[in-house]
C-alpha cells in the first residue's frame, strides 16, 4: 500500500506509530510543529517529553519543516490532538497531494463544529480515502511490543484492509470495521468516562463504584452512538468496551490520571498542569455535552464530569447526585 509514510504529530501516539512502522521496514518521516521539540528528539534519540525511555529507529526522519513532507509518501498518519487538528491540517493542506490517503489516530470531537477527526480532515484537505485507527492501545506498551489489538474503520473496506496490513505485526492484531462513526465516537467519549473513573480512584470509594461507573459509562456512549447512526456492535468491541476498559484502569492513561488528581483534591488547572501532553477528555467533554443536547440523549455521568470541570461542582456532590437519581430499571443501550 505504501513504502513511505508521513506521521503528523510527535506526541506519544504519533511517535509510537512511527516506531512501529519503521520497525516493519517502512520509510517514515515524523513531523512535529515545535522545532525545539523535534530538535530534542534528534539530540537524544527518544521522545523524552511524550514517550520517554524508548529509542527511535535511526531510519526515522524527524522534521518540523513542511516542505517535501509528503514527497513520495503513500500514506499519512494523523496523530494531532483534536484541539489542534484543524489548525495543523490548514497549515499542511497545500503540501499534501490530492487524494493521498490519511489514517487518523486522534481521539476527540472538535468543540466548535462537533465534527469527528476524519470529518475535520476531509473538510480541510478535501475528499480522499480516510480511516480511523482506534482501540485499547497504551503507547508505551506498543513501544515495548506487548500483545495488543486495534480496529481500523473506514467506509472504504479496501482502504481499511490496506491499513490493516500496514500496521499489523506478530504482536499487534488489527481488525477492520465499516462503522467509522462508532469507532471515532467511542474513542472520543471514552476519555470523558475515564476522567470519571479517575475521580472514583482519587476518592477511594472502591471497586464496586468503579465497575458501575465503567458499565453505565458504556451505556451512555452507546446511547449517543446509536442516536448518531453508529452500530451497537461497535461499542461492545475493541474500540468501544475494549478501549474504555484500558483507559479507565491503566495508571498510564492521561485522562484517568487527571481525574484521579481531581478526586484527590487538586483543582482542575493544577491537575492539567501535572499531566504531560493533552488531556483529550477535557475538551471532548464540552463537545459530548453539546451532542447529547442536540440528539436528546441522557448522559448523566458525562454531565456530572462537565459540571465538575467547568461549573465548580465538588466531586463528592457529583457522586451523591448520581447515586440519588430517580430509581429505574436497568436499560442497556
Amino acid at each position: 500500500m505504501a513504502e513511505r509514510v508521513a506521521v503528523i504529530g510527535d506526541g506519544a501516539m504519533g511517535t509510537v506509530c512511527a516506531i512501529i512502522l519503521a520497525r516493519k521496514g517502512y520509510e517514515v518521516v515524523l513531523w512535529g510543529y515545535n522545532a525545539e521539540q523535534i530538535a530534542d528528539i534528534k539530540q537524544h534519540g527518544e521522545n523524552r517529553k511524550f514517550l520517554p525511555g524508548f529509542k527511535l529507529p535511526i531510519s526515522i526522519r524527524l522534521t518540523a519543516e513542511d516542505k517535501d513532507l509528503f514527497e513520495e509518501a503513500g500514506l499519512a498518519v494523523s496523530a494531532v490532538p483534536s484541539k489542534f487538528l484543524r489548525e495543523v491540517w490548514q497549515r499542511l493542506a497545500h503540501q499534501i497531494g490530492r487524494g493521498m490517503p490519511v489514517v487518523s489516530v486522534t481521539k476527540g470531537i472538535e468543540n466548535e463544529t462537533l465534527l469527528r477527526p476524519t470529518q475535520v480532515i476531509k473538510e480541510v484537505i478535501g475528499p480522499r480515502p480516510l480511516a480511523a485507527l482506534s482501540g485499547p492501545n497504551i503507547a508505551d506498551e506498543l513501544a515495548r511490543a506487548l500483545p495488543a489489538t486495534s480496529t481500523v474503520a473506514s467506509v472504504d473496506s479496501a482502504f481499511a484492509g490496506g491499513v490493516q496490513k500496514v500496521f499489523s505485526t506478530n504482536w499487534l492484531r488489527i481488525y477492520t470495521n465499516l462503522d467509522i462513526v462508532g469507532v471515532e465516537l467511542a474513542g472520543a467519549t471514552k476519555n470523558v468516562i475515564a476522567i470519571a473513573a479517575g475521580i472514583i480512584d482519587g476518592l477511594g470509594v472502591g471497586d464496586n463504584a468503579k465497575a458501575a461507573l465503567v458499565t453505565r459509562g458504556l451505556v451512555e456512549i452507546t446511547r449517543l452512538g446509536l442516536a448518531m447512526g453508529a452500530q451497537q456492535e461497535t461499542f461492545a468491541g475493541l474500540s468501544g468496551m475494549g478501549d474504555l476498559i484500558t483507559t479507565c484502569i491503566s495508571p498510564k492513561g492521561r485522562n484517568r490520571s487527571f481525574g484521579e488528581l481531581i478526586g484527590g483534591g487538586k483543582a482542575v488547572r493544577q491537575a492539567l498542569e501535572a499531566i504531560p501532553g493533552e488531556v483529550e477528555g477535557v475538551n471532548t467533554c464540552r463537545s459530548v455535552v453539546k451532542l447529547a443536547h442536540r440528539y436528546e440523549v441522557d448522559m448523566p455521568i458525562t454531565h456530572a464530569v462537565y459540571r465538575v470541570l467547568f461549573e465548580g461542582l465538588s466531586v463528592e456532590k457529583a457522586v451523591a447526585e448520581l447515586m440519588t437519581r430517580r430509581l429505574k430499571a436497568e436499560v442497556v443501550g
